[in-house]
């Protein structure tokens, strides 16, 4: 997915803007910005400070225009879960990198070694079980593509780590189109 560099630029404004808005207790999307005809697609932010991770959240639909699902994400990952007990704080803000991930469709494989690392992320399905990876977390931390799918069973899907091997269980591979401020 090509975006020019001034689109990437203004989106990365709109995701920063959404979430100062809602760190100071507005929760509604403010945003009179006229925007070009955007591709839609599933959308991660991502958020750091000094390289640690703060907050990630997506999807992998498109439910609205690109704008709206990057406010979304952006307001959604200053309240990751994960971080419950430090949540974002307005002073922080400026500290923290913003990252968004345009995503492909999906691709269900059928050999689940069948993707490249660091160049694919992985979505794991099993019944209601699911969980996810985006490509550049198996390159950070040096893992091969086996590591990658058994952690992405254990930590995301809460599944045993060789359920990527069993029956039933569906992996689907996708690639970003990812760019920070």
């Amino acid at each position: 997915m090509e975006l020019s560099p001034e689109i990437r630029a203004r989106l990365l404004r709109h995701a920063r803007a959404s979430i100062a808005s809602y760190l100071r207790g507005n929760d509604r999307k403010d945003d009179a910005e006229q925007w070009p005809d955007l591709p839609r697609c599933g959308v991660f932010v991502t958020l750091r400070k000094s390289g640690r991770l703060r907050g990630c959240i997506g999807v992998f639909e498109a439910l609205d225009d690109l704008p709206t699902m990057i406010w979304r994400m952006a307001v959604s990952a200053s309240q990751d879960p994960r971080f419950v007990d430090m949540p974002l704080s307005p002073n922080e803000l400026s500290d923290v990198r913003i990252e968004i991930s345009l995503l492909s469709p999906l691709t269900r494989i059928d050999d689940p070694l069948g993707f490249q690392v660091g160049v694919h992320g992985i979505y794991v399905k099993q019944g209601h079980q699911v969980g996810c990876f985006l490509p550049d977390v198996a390159s950070e931390r040096g893992w091969d593509k086996q590591t990658f799918l058994t952690q992405c069973c254990q930590q995301k899907a809460g599944l045993t780590g060789d359920a990527w091997r069993a029956p039933g269980t569906e992996i689907f591979t996708f690639t970003v189109d990812k760019f920070g401020d």
